[in-house]
């Protein structure tokens, strides 16, 4: 049996009876007018942070889900959406598809304007997405591209790309980790199926998504998420695991690399209403500009003692540079 047999059967449990510590079912839940989120969606969020962003779902876009659960996040996107087949929610375990269908009828009845008919629920997995090419604005999946491993999680990685129009958002939440895991851990497949040891670095994270063709990277948020420790885990120390929300953008990388952002600032504070590095970069005087990596360096090989480039703080909310 696989890996990826282990996670079908660890969700397929999931589905027959609700796990409450299965991922981060206790995330705080989004609070909407109208909107209404039934408990057992709530006991059945078997994500590690929201993919659900306001910015992302302006003039009706065509939304995919890919790893359904209990549907709450796919009942939000069909907040902003609210069109038949709206939103795709796509599932490679039936039960978890069962399982959602029975969700929204009890959405249904807590929401008089949600209908189950927004919300097209497909059997399918996320390396081969039963959904034409360039066909999506707004793709998400939520605590599932850890589960692979490399091959595997290039091949998702390009499924989504594929999918997407141009100009299209892929956004995700996903465990990662910065210390190094052994090889019994790595190769845990109930581990691996929890969410727990396949996370990466958020260099290689990034890399990944970059190396798929996406041109601009933005990284949202990055929180505590869980610790394997000695006494639970075969492991000699304790291994700090973080969640991250990022936004990876169909756009053409530049010809001087992708824009990754991470949520570093610039800060001009010379004598001039402005700076402008005739590269396309104005620096008000004494006004923050969002700024991603790459700008970061380049400002910062100026030399100048004008500009003051801050550290990432890895929460990114818009209004960058490029």
């Amino acid at each position: 049996m696989s890996y990826l047999d282990t996670t079908i059967n660890v969700y397929q449990e999931a589905a027959l009876t609700p796990n409450v510590g299965l991922c981060c079912t206790t995330n705080p839940v989004w609070e909407l007018p109208g909107l209404k989120i039934p408990k057992i969606m709530q006991e059945m969020n078997y994500g590690c942070g929201s993919t659900v962003h306001a910015r992302d779902l302006v003039n009706n876009p065509n939304i995919l889900y890919v790893g359904v659960g209990g549907g709450m996040e796919l009942l939000q996107f069909a907040y902003f959406s609210r069109q038949k087949n709206g939103v795709i929610g796509i599932d490679v375990v039936d039960e978890m598809l069962e399982a959602s269908r029975k969700n929204f009828k009890e959405a249904e009845a807590q929401n008089d304007w949600f209908k189950s008919e927004f919300v097209d629920l497909k059997k399918g997995d996320a390396l081969h997405l039963p959904v034409t090419d360039n066909s999506i604005d707004v793709a998400a999946q939520n605590c599932l591209f850890n589960i692979f491993k490399k091959e595997e999680l290039k091949k998702a990685i390009a499924e989504m790309y594929r999918v997407l129009k141009p100009h299209g958002r892929l956004i995700m939440s996903d465990p990662t980790c910065e210390q190094p895991m052994n090889e019994a851990l790595r190769n845990d497949e109930k581990l691996r199926a929890l969410c727990l040891s396949g996370s990466l670095p958020i260099t290689e994270y990034v890399k990944m998504l970059t190396g798929a063709g996406f041109g601009t990277i933005e990284i949202r948020a990055r929180k505590p998420y869980r610790i394997l420790d000695p006494n639970h885990y075969d492991t000699e120390e304790l291994i700090f695991i973080e969640s991250i929300e990022v936004a990876a953008i169909k756009d053409p990388i530049p010809e001087d690399g992708p824009c990754v952002f991470t949520g570093k600032t610039a800060l001009y504070y010379g004598e001039d209403d402005f700076f402008d590095d005739q590269k396309g970069h104005v620096l008000p005087q004494n006004q923050p500009l969002a700024i991603c990596d790459k700008t970061a360096a380049v400002l910062e090989n100026l030399g100048r003692n004008d500009i003051f480039i801050s550290k990432s703080t890895w929460h990114y909310d818009g209004g960058g540079c490029c």
